[in-house]
């Protein structure tokens, strides 16, 4: 089925969406264009950049030229064990132009979204005690009511040990922000719309992530550089290893986010797996990791501090404040120009920061 979107990490770092069919594919291709305008000085687009995965304009296979994939960076690339929520905003998940048919289809899949105003599409928790994620789809989002909801995120921030309340928190700053964006503006109303939020599930996140790096250093490998003639390089601010080895691919990209995309848009095309020649199956099987876990094992035996601040000195600040919480809107095959305020979306973001807030309070 064409309109089954798989997303698939490219080696670079970043990871292709493809387009859906017309008028959504275009549209949503058209709003990024747009946004990420080199020429663009509209303020409010500009702060919006902010709250989008960067945009790298289109990318087509060269043994397919006519199927094209929105290049995009991958969100959850900086987080060793990333823990995913996708959950769509808004009290209507059909646009203006939506048929009777299209509009009576989106009220039944969820009847609830007017009053609740968001709805859970999938979600993804890493849990520490038993080292293994827990999925949800998108039938447990439409499966809460008003009276189960708050429930039913709260399960997003739980480790498996402990209610993850710093999370919880930092989510609720960084959606308010998000809501201060619209209610700052007229001229784009968004419809089907997902906030994307990534947290790191990992307590010893930085000592796994930054395992590679103090490897090649201990080694005394030359700076830059690690074994096997992977270059170690910054690629929009965001630590990546590029593997110079032809068919290496699962090896140089990080874990996570294709199980995440394949939960989020339902199923990858197999075609597009061998076309591209992408192993998104393996991605998950954390081969590139298991050296590393000897080394956070090293670095619980001391001289932490001196590896950690030869790593941090080289790190992005980026990554060195803000690698616990991420939350960035994903999803616009339905943005309309517009000369009012968004309500709906407004309305769902208010709404989604009150369950969090309640949950954060009890």
């Amino acid at each position: 089925n064409a309109s089954l979107l798989g997303i698939l990490q490219h080696p670079d770092g970043t990871v292709l969406k493809q387009l859906q069919p017309p008028p959504r594919g275009p549209r949503e291709q058209e709003f990024y264009n747009k946004v990420y305008d080199p020429n663009c000085c509209d303020c409010i687009l500009l702060e919006l950049r902010k709250y989008l995965p960067k945009y790298f304009g289109v990318w087509s296979p060269p043994t397919a030229p006519n199927d094209t994939y929105l290049k995009l960076e991958d969100v959850t690339r900086k987080f060793s064990k990333p823990c995913i929520m996708d959950v769509k905003i808004g009290q209507k998940s059909y646009d203006p132009y939506a048929s009777v048919e299209k509009i009576q289809q989106q009220v039944s899949k969820y009847p609830l979204m007017e009053e609740i105003g968001f709805l859970v599409l999938g979600m993804r928790v890493y849990h520490v005690s038993s080292d293994s994620y827990e999925t949800q789809n998108q039938h447990y989002g439409r499966s809460l009511t008003k009276e189960t909801v708050k429930d039913g995120i709260s399960k997003f921030f739980y480790s498996g040990c402990c209610l993850r309340k710093d999370v919880v928190a930092a989510s609720i700053q960084k959606i308010e922000k998000i809501l201060e964006w619209f209610e700052g503006q007229t001229q784009l109303n968004f419809y089907a719309s997902s906030l994307l939020i990534v947290y790191e599930g990992s307590c010893q996140a930085t000592t796994v992530r930054l395992s590679d790096v103090t490897l090649a250093e201990k080694r005394g490998v030359p700076k830059g550089l690690l074994s096997g003639g992977d270059v170690l390089e910054y690629n929009n601010n965001i630590h990546v290893i590029n593997s110079t080895e032809n068919g290496k691919i699962e090896a140089s990209v990080s874990k996570g986010l294709s199980k995440f995309y394949a939960l989020h848009k339902k199923a990858c095309s197999k075609r597009h797996h061998s076309q591209l020649s992408l192993k998104v199956e393996n991605l998950e099987q954390d081969n590139v990791w298991k050296s590393s876990t000897c080394i956070a094992q090293e670095h619980l035996n001391g001289n932490v501090l001196p590896q950690l601040e030869k790593v941090f000195y080289h790190m992005p600040a980026e990554i060195k404040e803000s690698a616990n919480v991420d939350v960035r809107m994903i999803d616009f095959a339905h943005v309309f120009p517009s000369n009012t305020k968004d309500e709906g979306y407004i309305y769902g973001l208010k709404s989604l920061i009150t369950v969090l807030q309640n949950i954060l309070d009890n």
